[in-house]
């Protein structure tokens, strides 16, 4: 067949103008063949096996695969539809399949393994003997050493998992776009910000209805929370949103959630590991669940005594205020803004005018700068996938190209929720040329309405510079080998950059470059900035533990045998059990619509968030040290963390970076936590 599929001309920037779904199939299948006859001409070889015709020439295989596979999952996750997400439940099946041919031939890693078993002699530098150790890892750990019939029961199921997962996914965002909330009594809209209304009436509009819609996307969801006066209201909207997959309809994720787990189990157990933990953990920094478990632990008997003095407080005030005897979920943003406002005069409606998206943008672009000599160039001339992603032509202070950015802020029915960081094309050094990156941050932030610009509230701030950290780490990576570039690194690593960069947003420095009122300009006063760092620790112990609680839920699935669990409830009440402040909500279930662990690529990693956040408080001590825009420190961390991607053992290149070992002190200290004892 001669039709023309523009995914399998060759191309550099992703050719989305001229994307239809139907191209997505027939070039993931011709790309598989290709890939395959790649690797059939490696394991077929009669040469000694060297480094070069071996490993290196594996880790450049399968290179347009790469690439349209890497446009068709971020499309899928970002501007999908019914048919995208049927491809998908079409393709992984035999994209799994193609990764276990790879893994599970003989010869091929007969070939990789006389290459590895000679590694000292072979004069290697640091990242060939990391790629080489990485490649031979991949085998022994996936299978390459069972028997036949193990394979066999390897493929199927691997097969069942890439499958369950993507239904996990296609469900939650099924669940959150069929609920909607239309309210058509305006006295119910009390408490609500005028924007709010505004952009809640845009939606009613955009559907042909009357009053005011709001929905689970989170620009909707969670002013809602946070500022509705109706309590039944609130009640409503949370639980929608915490029932999310739990409600013994087609869409319910109950039995997709204990197959995951039990099919993970069953896998680590096939390959010698006690649990799909010890199997995943064997390639973090923290090595085993016992490792991570105490963490946790630690951590908990840190926060828990803080964020139960916290909730007394805040149940106080909410009866003091209300006449609220008990404290229910849907209460919690509620009245924690309002203790925030009393205590230090704060809300984010008086900070969201100083923190307009565009100019929250330029700021970050700024940081960038300052920090590490980039300019950011707008670009029209770029195909997107949505005319509300822009592009910026990336350069270093010489003008040299760094990278390809994209960004999208907004939601929208075909986008999941959230925020993340993704890469359609890797770096890497081939035929002596640098060959640079193309990044993505997909956000879901207000949008604009007819009278307002889109205003960011404070934690939107903090999560555009997180995944802009993301974004630096994949912009200035600098390696030979793709697999090793960018964020390719070990995943309780990964936070770093990412955590680190929040910082700057505490800080007057800062915040000066770009915080500025959207209708007068005036810059964000400094009363302001100080009452923004007063409350950085607001309630640091009840969010510390919500974190831990996720933590403890994803080991509670992973690091055990999963066979006796029955009801993902019960689990889910005991696991969440030493964490638990709120009353129990019979009808909400989070391990339903926990994608991080059962869609993305967090489990048996959750915990990697708050172990990053003991690295990112001790890296951004040493900033403090010497100034947030010390030239020295700043391209210290771009060539110790940020350039070197996973060429590097993580904790080598962190104490290249700081000179020692993180001290967990800078995370309890920054939050507050060890006066809080």
């Amino acid at each position: 067949m001669n039709t023309y599929n523009p995914l399998l001309q060759d191309f550099d920037f992703a050719p989305f103008s001229k994307l239809k779904t139907e191209h997505f199939k027939p070039a993931i299948l011709e790309a598989i063949e290709l890939a395959k006859s790649e690797i059939k001409e490696i394991s077929d070889s009669t040469s000694t096996p060297t480094f070069k015709n071996t490993v290196e020439t594996l880790e450049f295989s399968g290179k347009k695969l790469d690439r349209i596979t890497s446009i068709f999952f971020n499309l899928n996750s970002a501007e999908t539809n019914d048919e995208i997400q049927k491809i998908a439940q079409e393709v992984s099946p035999l994209l799994t399949e193609f990764k276990n041919d790879i893994i599970l031939d003989e010869k091929l890693f007969g070939r990789v393994k006389a290459v590895f078993n000679k590694k000292e002699s072979l004069g290697l530098n640091g990242e060939q003997m990391m790629l080489l150790d990485k490649k031979y890892k991949a085998f022994s750990r996936n299978g390459a050493n069972l028997n036949l019939e193990d394979k066999t029961k390897l493929r199927e199921i691997d097969k069942k998992l890439s499958s369950l997962s993507l239904k996990f996914g296609e469900n939650v965002l099924a669940e959150a776009n069929k609920f909607e909330l239309h309210i058509t009594n305006e006295a119910d809209l009390d408490g609500l910000p005028d924007h709010v209304k505004e952009s809640a009436s845009e939606v009613s509009n955009s559907k042909n209805k009357d009053g005011w819609i709001f929905t689970l996307e989170y620009p909707s969801y969670i002013p809602f929370m946070k500022y509705a006066k109706n309590r039944e209201l609130r009640k409503t909207m949370a639980l929608a949103f915490g029932a999310k997959g739990f409600h013994n309809d087609e869409l319910d994720n109950q039995d997709n959630v204990l197959q995951i787990v039990k099919l993970r189990f069953e896998r680590a157990k096939l390959l010698g590991y006690k649990s799909h933990a010890d199997f995943v953990l064997e390639e973090r920094m923290a090595k085993n669940p016992e490792t991570v478990n105490t963490f946790l632990q630690e951590l908990l008997e840190k926060a828990r005594p803080a964020a139960k003095k916290e909730f007394t407080k805040l149940e106080s005030f909410a009866k003091d205020l209300e006449g609220i005897d008990q404290l229910q979920k849907w209460d919690a943003a509620y009245f924690q803004e309002k203790l925030k406002q009393k205590l230090f005069d704060l809300d984010d409606e008086i900070l969201k005018p100083y923190f307009q998206l565009n100019n929250v943008i330029d700021g970050v672009f700024t940081v960038a700068k300052k920090l590490y000599n980039l300019t950011f160039t707008e670009v029209k001339n770029i195909d997107v996938y949505h005319e509300d992603v822009k592009t910026y032509q990336v350069t270093d202070s010489e003008g040299k190209e760094v990278a390809l950015f994209y960004a999208d802020f907004h939601p929208r029915a075909g986008k999941r929720d959230g925020a993340w960081m993704t890469v359609y094309k890797s770096q890497e050094i081939i035929d002596d040329k640098n060959s640079r990156p193309h990044i993505s941050i997909v956000c879901n932030f207000t949008k604009p309405t007819k009278k307002t610009p889109s205003l960011l509230t404070f934690n939107e701030v903090t999560t555009l510079f997180h995944e802009f950290g993301h974004a630096l780490h994949g912009m200035l990576a600098n390696t030979t080998y793709p697999s090793l570039s960018g964020t390719s690194v070990y995943w309780d690593f990964v936070e770093l950059p990412s955590q680190v960069l929040e910082n700057w947003c505490y800080e007057p420095e800062a915040l000066q470059l770009f915080a500025k009122h959207y209708e007068t300009g005036e810059i964000i006063p400094q009363e302001l900035i100080d009452k923004i760092k007063k409350a950085s620790n607001f309630h640091e112990g009840m969010a510390t533990l919500r974190q831990i609680s996720f933590g403890m839920l994803d080991m509670s699935y992973h690091a055990v045998d999963p066979s006796e669990i029955t009801s993902i409830k019960e689990h889910e009440d005991g696991a969440f059990a030493p964490t638990k402040l709120y009353p129990d909500v019979k009808e909400n279930c989070m391990s339903t619509s926990f994608s991080h662990i059962f869609q993305g690529g967090y489990s048996s990693g959750y915990y990697s968030y708050k172990w990053a956040e003991v690295l990112d408080a001790d890296a951004f001590e040493y900033f403090k040290e010497k100034g947030i825009f010390d030239p020295e420190v700043a391209k210290k961390f771009q060539e110790t963390v940020l350039s070197l991607g996973g060429t590097e053992e993580p904790m080598t290149l962190y104490k290249r970076f700081r000179g020692k070992e993180p001290q967990p002190d800078a995370l309890l200290k920054r939050a507050g936590l060890l006066e809080k004892q």
